[in-house]
């Protein structure tokens, strides 16, 4: 089989899960207790207002009727209105999409950067301090909540130290870059403002922090695990018997070879980190769509429920996707597999 009919493969194998996704959610956001119509006009409505504003949304028509009108609607770009700020959810959504983006890669950057060493030198001191000290980092890692972790930076790096800013993509009164992507950091450095850039990436590196230590917790203990097992292998023992610098036998055959956990831990945070930001958002003050979700929780506000649970659930389709055909490039057996 070639390369491009595994990847189409995987393309249609995740239609369904996409339709089925979007059925799933849009029957619980429907059939969940409480009456959003009446929470966005108030106390203060009349029943006849309330039935006119649920006549307007059509939510008197069958369930599988206002599916097909959703369904219809996002793919025109109407995602309804929200009931809490009366935009389109598109809208709303796409303005915040890029500041949790970019703190999401960010933060993953940060811990695959970090993850990889640390697991290497876990692995080939097993049973040593490093492999102890690093489970115990790990285990910290793991069992902190991101919330608190935000918090004692808070106080470490800005009220007792005063080196980072506290909240916010950039200084109060400080104009953001020109819009390119929504990323701060690749808009200022392509617009040549650098002093933006800077405040840009002094702004990330707390939240970008505090969210992605578990990430790196996790991936580095992966990597140990299975870097142990390779190392036992005999392709190893021949490689070292070669004469081969240690470096080498490590870093290019061992790690890829140890990767494909890693990279579905990886794959899996993507979406994990996307859709699980908003308390980091909130201590930082971050103005991304994970704090936008949850007014809508909190608001009963179901169109911006729906739209912020299908953008979390298509971006882990998608990163799944690409983990899929990142394993068949490190795997190549994956590929013939199917042959």
């Amino acid at each position: 089989m070639k390369r491009s009919a595994f990847v189409l493969r995987r393309a249609i194998q995740s239609v369904p899960v996409l339709i089925g996704l979007s059925v799933l959610i849009f029957v619980i956001a429907r059939v969940v207790p409480g009456d959003p119509v009446a929470a966005a006009l108030g106390p203060q409505a009349t029943q006849e207002q309330i039935r006119e504003f649920r006549r307007e949304l059509g939510l008197n028509d069958p369930i599988w009727v206002q599916y097909i009108d959703w369904v219809t609607g996002v793919l025109q770009g109407d995602w309804g209105i929200s009931l809490r700020t009366y935009n389109n959810v598109f809208h709303d959504i796409s303005i915040r999409f890029a500041a949790t983006l970019e703190l999401v890669v960010v933060s993953l950057f940060f811990a695959v950067l970090f993850a990889i060493p640390l697991g290497m030198i876990a692995a080939t001191n097993k049973d040593r301090w490093p492999d102890h000290i690093s489970r115990v980092l790990a285990f910290l890692g793991v069992s902190m909540p991101r919330f608190w972790i935000a918090i004692v930076f808070q106080i470490i790096f800005v009220a007792w130290l005063g080196l980072l800013p506290l909240t916010g993509r950039l200084p109060s009164g400080m104009e953001a870059p020109p819009q390119l992507t929504g990323f701060y950091l690749i808009d200022s450095a392509v617009a040549g403002q650098w002093s933006k850039f800077v405040a840009a990436g002094t702004h990330l590196i707390l939240p970008a922090t505090a969210l992605g230590l578990s990430s790196l917790a996790r991936i580095a203990r992966y990597i140990r695990s299975d870097v142990v097992e390779e190392l036992r292998k005999d392709y190893v023992l021949a490689s070292q018997s070669y004469g081969l610098p240690r470096r080498l036998i490590e870093y290019k055959y061992i790690l890829k070879n140890a990767f494909s956990s890693a990279l579905t831990i990886i794959g899996l945070d993507f979406g994990f980190l996307v859709g699980n930001a908003f308390l980091v958002e909130i201590v930082f003050v971050w103005p991304g769509m994970a704090k936008y979700g949850v007014n809508a929780i909190l608001f009963s506000d179901t169109n911006a429920i729906i739209g912020i649970t299908m953008v979390v659930g298509v971006i882990y389709v998608l990163t799944n996707l690409v983990v899929d055909l990142l394993y068949g490039y490190l795997d190549p057996r994956i590929i013939m597999e199917g042959e």
